[in-house]
């Protein structure tokens, strides 16, 4: 069993070259999945439509916090089609570095898109940036979907005890092998293997020794590679293991 890219913008890459090229050297590099995300109406029908064409790749549909302010009312009509393809909602939550959409209405859109899941019965794709408490005040108010992912993890141990806690499962991205991401190498330690998925976030986030380039699929391996290395369990082991985790996160992944 090889890897899995549980949180990738390769459609956003795809269109803007017309090409192909990225899945396939991901593919030869050990890729066997990929989960493509929405962000807004736009991405995540392209998502959909990547999806389609690609009986590896799997989408999601969902609002950014960026783009909270456009409304999850803007996304909600892809969730009345064909949902055969789509395995989770999101990416969605609170990111307080930016700001793009003001804070009450990134909550408001984050709620929402919490309801939505649990009402078409998906996994909810978390993203939080310098936000955890109202991140974890958001869950604690509206209740936790069965199964959510923490995506592109960045807290330390007590954060990730916080979500693991509430049942969430946990997502590593390139940052991991950053010099300054000690204590997100500390939460991968601490973290139970079973609770584990790696992702790239590309095209952003490249892993050393590929830190300035943009990102692709194909690294997830490394970002893989290097989580393994903390847990002390060789690649091909935990590319299985996680992969294993990431069907069980994306049940329609199956």
């Amino acid at each position: 069993m090889g890897w899995t890219d549980t949180h990738c913008h390769t459609h956003e890459q795809m269109a803007e070259t017309g090409s192909d090229e990225l899945l396939r050297r991901a593919r030869e590099a050990g890729v066997d999945r990929f989960v493509v995300i929405g962000t807004d109406a736009d991405t995540s029908a392209q998502a959909l439509a990547t999806a389609a064409s690609h009986p590896d790749v799997w989408a999601t549909i969902g609002l950014h916090p960026h783009d909270a302010v456009e409304g999850v009312h803007t996304i909600e009509p892809l969730l009345t089609g064909d949902l055969s393809r789509v395995v989770a909602l999101g990416e969605c939550g609170l990111d307080y570095h930016y700001e793009n959409s003001p804070r009450a209405e990134q909550r408001e859109a984050f709620a929402r898109q919490i309801a939505l899941a649990k009402e078409h019965g998906l996994p909810l794709v978390v993203h939080t940036r310098d936000a955890w408490d109202d991140t974890f005040d958001v869950f604690d108010t509206e209740g936790v979907p069965q199964s959510t992912i923490i995506h592109c993890f960045t807290g330390g141990p007590d954060e990730a005890r916080r979500c693991l806690d509430r049942g969430a499962m946990i997502s590593f991205s390139g940052i991991i092998t950053f010099k300054n991401a000690a204590e997100i190498r500390d939460a991968a330690v601490l973290c139970p293997v079973e609770r584990i998925l790696v992702e790239t976030d590309a095209p952003f986030l490249a892993p050393v020794p590929h830190r300035g380039q943009p990102n692709e699929p194909a690294h997830v391996a490394v970002v893989g590679a290097a989580v393994a290395a903390l847990k002390g369990i060789e690649p091909a082991e935990f590319a299985a293991i996680t992969t294993a985790n990431a069907l069980r996160a994306f049940p329609r992944m199956r």
